[in-house]
C-alpha cells in the first residue's frame, strides 16, 4: 500500500498523484477544444465533500479531475483526484478534510500534449466537527430480516432485499446502482415472472424491485443444445427443463451495458436424475438499465470436455465438464482488455478473452468436447481448488481491479451454498494469473485451499446470526468506497420460521483495505452510517470478537474482548498484549494484527442503532468484532 500524507483520499478509481504545472491554462484563457464548469460541492461534512463538473468540447485526454488547496491559485501540483473514467462528467468524493476549514477547488484536464486546463475556481468550507448531533440523527434500516410475511409475489413492492440470491450489482450513469440475481426465491415466488431479476438504489439500503430483465429463456439455447445432442446420437428435447442462474452486469461505458447470464438444462440424461446436461453463458445488453429492457446477444460458451463424447451418458454423480460454464463474471482490465471468467466445481475457474467491440469471445468456439487442445479456446485455468477431484466446493468467481493496490482480486464461493459458504479471496498482477492467496500458495498452478477466509458463517450475541454468506458481487461508488454484495441465509431451524434456512436476504457490506492491500469485509451489514471519525475513547471496553477462520459448516460465535484505558487487552484471545490506535487510518493494532475500524448499523441491538466493527487478517486466521453497548 502506499504511504498517504495528513490529507488521504480513498477512491476506487480515483488515484492519488501530482503532476508538473507546467504550461497550463484557465478556462477564462481561450482554448478551441475543451472547456470545463465550475466544480458544483455537495454533501459537505466535516471531513468530506463530493464534487462534480462537466467536460465540454473534443480532444484528446491525458488526464482528468479535480485538484483542491486551503489557499487559493490551486493547480495539479497540490492534492489531485484523477479520474479513471472515459466521462465527460467528472465526479470525486474527498475524505479525511480537515473540519471548519475553507477549501479551494479547480477541476482540470489534462491534453495529450501535456497542456493543462482548468475551470474556474470556487472555495468550500467544511462543516464543524459535532460527533453527537450528526450520529443522534441517524436512523437506521427498519426491515425484518425475517421477509417471510411478504416473500410472495403480490408483495414484490415491499422486499428491499428480500428473495436475493448470488446478486450482480453495478453503478450505471443515472447514478443508481443496479442489483441482479438467480432465479432463486423463498416459497419459489419468481416462478412464471421472468429470469434475472432485478432491483435498483440510490443509497445501497433501500432497493425498488424491477422485475425479471428476460420474460422467457432465449430461443438459441435450446438450438444449441439440441445440436449437441445430434452430435452425441441424442435424442432432441422438445420443451427443456432451464435453471436460470448468476448473471454478471457491468458498466461497459455510459451508454453501453452488458450483463453476462449462465442457464443450464435441467432435464435428466437419458432417464438419470441429472442437472449437468449442459450450462450455457450467453451476453445480453443495453443502453439504458432503468428500462430493464435488455437485447439477448446469444451464445457467448458453454460448458466444455477434454473426454471427447462419452462424458454425456452418465448421471449427475459421474458427469464431467473441463470447464462448467456458470457463474460469469466479467472485467475490463487497466489495459482495456476485455475477459470473461468463470467456472463452478469442474476443474476449476477459466479465463476467456472477448472482443471488445462485440462482447463475445475472440476465437471463435469450436465444438465443446475432445482432447486438452481441442477445447482450448474455452479458457485457461486461473484458480483451482483441487487439481484432481471434480468435486471442488468452488464456485462463483468474482474479480475486481483495485488501482490503489495494482492487483486483481479474485472472489471465490467455498463449499455448498445452504449453510457451510463462505468466500475466499486471492490476487494477482495479471488478469491469466498466477493468482495466490495471502500465504503465497498458487492457486492458479497448484490449487488447495485458499486463504484469507473473507465471509463465513457467524453468529453475534442477541441474533440467530447468518450462515450460506457468499457468491459475491464487488464494487465501488467511484470515490474510493468498496462493497461486497451476496445473500445471507437464517440457520436452519429458526423458531417460528417455515424452512428458515431457504430464507435468502440480500447482504451488502463495506469492505476496508489493510496495510498489505487485502480486501476486509466489515461483519455488520452496510447502513449509511455517517462517517464520523472514530475517536480513541470510544474504543474502551468491551468488544463481541469473532475468530472467523475456516470450519466446515460451523457458525462462528464470540467472546468478549475488552480493551482497557491503559492501552491493555484485559479479556480475550489477546489477554494480556498491547493496544493502538491510527486515527488517520483508522485502524486498531492488538498483538500486531491491524483490525480495520468502521461505523456501522447493530443489527443485533433492540431498537438498531449504530456501532463500531472491525474486521482483520493475522495469517490464515480472520477476524470480526463488534463494539458492545
Amino acid at each position: 500500500m502506499k504511504n498517504f500524507k495528513w490529507l488521504t483520499i480513498l477512491l476506487c478509481s480515483v488515484i492519488i498523484a501530482s503532476c508538473s504545472d507546467d504550461n497550463t491554462k484557465e478556462e477564462e484563457i481561450i482554448n478551441t477544444d475543451i472547456t470545463i464548469s465550475t466544480p458544483v460541492v455537495s454533501d459537505i461534512t466535516s471531513v468530506s465533500a463530493s464534487f462534480q463538473s462537466t467536460i465540454q468540447g473534443n480532444a484528446s485526454i491525458l488526464k482528468r479531475g479535480f485538484c483542491y488547496n486551503t489557499s487559493s491559485s490551486v493547480s495539479i501540483s497540490n492534492t489531485i483526484l484523477e479520474i479513471n473514467s472515459a466521462s465527460m462528467t467528472l465526479n470525486a468524493y474527498a475524505r479525511n478534510l480537515n473540519a471548519a476549514t475553507p477549501y479551494y477547488l479547480k477541476a482540470y484536464v489534462m491534453l495529450s500534449s501535456g497542456e493543462v486546463i482548468y475551470s474556474a475556481e470556487t472555495t468550500f468550507t467544511t462543516k464543524e466537527e459535532d460527533v453527537v448531533d450528526e450520529l443522534a440523527d441517524y436512523t437506521p434500516p427498519t426491515y425484518s430480516d425475517d421477509y417471510t410475511p411478504i416473500a410472495d409475489w403480490s408483495k414484490r413492492s415491499q422486499w428491499n432485499l428480500a428473495n436475493v440470491h448470488d446478486p450482480s450489482v453495478m453503478l450505471a450513469a443515472d447514478g443508481y446502482y443496479y442489483m441482479y440475481q438467480t432465479d432463486a426465491s423463498y416459497g419459489n415466488a419468481h416462478a412464471g415472472h421472468g429470469h434475472f431479476h432485478a432491483r435498483r438504489s440510490k443509497d445501497l439500503v433501500n432497493w425498488e424491485y424491477m422485475g425479471g430483465t428476460f420474460s422467457v429463456e432465449p430461443a438459441w439455447i435450446k438450438e444449441k443444445l439440441n445440436e449437441y445432442r445430434n452430435a452425441c446420437g441424442l435424442a432432441p428435447i422438445d420443451n427443456p427443463s432451464y435453471g436460470c442462474w448468476a448473471p454478471v452486469a457491468r458498466k461497459v461505458s455510459d451508454t453501453l451495458y452488458r450483463m453476462y447470464y449462465s442457464v443450464v438444462v435441467t432435464d435428466a440424461i437419458d432417464g438419470a436424475n441429472s442437472w449437468t446436461e449442459r450450462a450455457f453463458i450467453g451476453l445480453a445488453e443495453t443502453s439504458d438499465p432503468a428500462s430493464n429492457q435488455w437485447e439477448d446477444k446469444g451464445f457467448v460458451v458453454c460448458s466444455s470436455s477434454d473426454r471427447d463424447l462419452n462424458w454425456l451418458n452418465t448421471g449427475w454423480e459421474s458427469a464431467y465438464f473441463k470447464w462448467n460454464a456458470i457463474d460469469p463474471t466479467y472485467i475490463i482490465t487497466n489495459e482495456q482488455e476485455h475477459w470473461l471468467i468463470y467456472g463452478s466445481w469442474h476443474s476449476g475457474i477459466v479465463a476467456v478473452e472477448l472482443d471488445g467491440t462485440t462482447g463475445k469471445t475472440r476465437e471463435e468456439m469450436p465444438n465443446p468436447w475432445g482432447s486438452i487442445e481441442d477445447i482450448k479456446p474455452y479458457g485457461k485455468l486461473i484458480a483451482t481448488r483441487s487439481m484432481t477431484s471434480r468435486w471442488q466446493g468452488s464456485e462463483g468467481p468474482e474479480i475486481v481491479y483495485n488501482a490503489e493496490t495494482g492487483y486483481y482480486y479474485l472472489f471465490m464461493a467455498y463449499d455448498g451454498l445452504d449453510i457451510p459458504y463462505n468466500t475466499r479471496v486471492c490476487r494477482s498482477q495479471n488478469i491469466e494469473g498466477p493468482y495466490l492467496g495471502i500465504d503465497g500458495r498458487d492457486m492458479t498452478n497448484t490449487g488447495g485451499e485458499m486463504f484469507p477466509v473473507v465471509t463465513h458463517p457467524y453468529k453475534f450475541n442477541n441474533s440467530y446470526g447468518w450462515v450460506g454468506i457468499a457468491h459475491c458481487a464487488i464494487f465501488d461508488d467511484g470515490n474510493g468506497n468498496w462493497y461486497y454484495a451476496s445473500q445471507g441465509r437464517l440457520p436452519a431451524d429458526v423458531p417460528g420460521i417455515n424452512v428458515s434456512n431457504a430464507v435468502m436476504m440480500g447482504h451488502v457490506r463495506s469492505i476496508r483495505w489493510n496495510a498489505d492491500g487485502w480486501p476486509v469485509v466489515m461483519p455488520e451489514r452496510y447502513g449509511a452510517v455517517p462517517k464520523v471519525a472514530i475517536t480513541e475513547d470510544e474504543l474502551i471496553g468491551n468488544w463481541e470478537n469473532i475468530d472467523l477462520s475456516y470450519s466446515y459448516g460451523k457458525q462462528k460465535t464470540s467472546e468478549t474482548l475488552t480493551l482497557g484505558a491503559d492501552k491493555k487487552v484485559t479479556s480475550g484471545v489477546w489477554n494480556g498484549s498491547t493496544w493502538s490506535y491510527d486515527a488517520q487510518k483508522q485502524s486498531l493494532m492488538i498483538n500486531n494484527v491491524e483490525l480495520c475500524l468502521q461505523r456501522e448499523v447493530d443489527w443485533e441491538a433492540t431498537p438498531r442503532t449504530h456501532t463500531i466493527v472491525f474486521a482483520g487478517y493475522s495469517g490464515k486466521k480472520t477476524y470480526w468484532g463488534k463494539k458492545s453497548k
